[in-house]
């Protein structure tokens, strides 16, 4: 316990840091939320289609675990915001995540360009699944590979 208490303690200038963030809040579906923001600024969409939807994204220093790779935490959330990409629809209530199956294949480094592409699946009721592919642009590896169910809430009948 103490061994992980001193690995999570903040230096003086650390704590300086991170008292200096200003996170205003949030307004639902007005501008990305702090934490889309960090995890998702620099996110780019490149093509749309029908059950298709293929992102770029160049792995930065905020996303980096202490092995210099892109955080695990990091592919998990494009998995879940890329996947519900083909779900959501505007002006309806977000969709839920019920279950994400992540497989990391390899590692990402520091200003490696991802492409990010997320597939539909498919619906029965207000399940939706999609399948989310993570490659390395240069070298063709994949990084990971998710597969994303969702809750839609169905519009009342009445």
């Amino acid at each position: 316990m103490e061994k992980a208490r001193r690995l999570l303690e903040l230096s003086q200038e650390e704590s300086e840091s991170v008292s200096r963030i200003v996170v205003r809040p949030h307004e639902v579906q007005v501008g990305p939320s702090f934490f889309e923001d960090f995890a998702l600024r620099g996110i780019r969409v490149d093509r749309v289609e029908p059950g298709s939807v293929s992102c770029t994204f160049k792995v930065l220093p905020r996303l980096l675990d202490r092995n210099g790779n892109l955080a695990s935490g990091a592919i998990a959330n494009l998995v879940d915001i890329v996947g519900n990409a083909l779900i959501y629809k505007l002006g309806h209530p977000m969709n839920v995540s019920v279950n994400m199956s992540i497989s990391y294949l390899s590692a990402a480094k520091l200003n490696d360009e991802l492409e990010v592409t997320s597939t539909f699946l498919g619906r029965k009721g207000a399940i939706s699944g999609t399948f989310v592919l993570i490659k390395n642009k240069a070298s063709g590896e994949i990084v990971a590979e998710g597969r994303h169910s969702l809750f839609t809430k169905h519009d009342s009948k009445i």
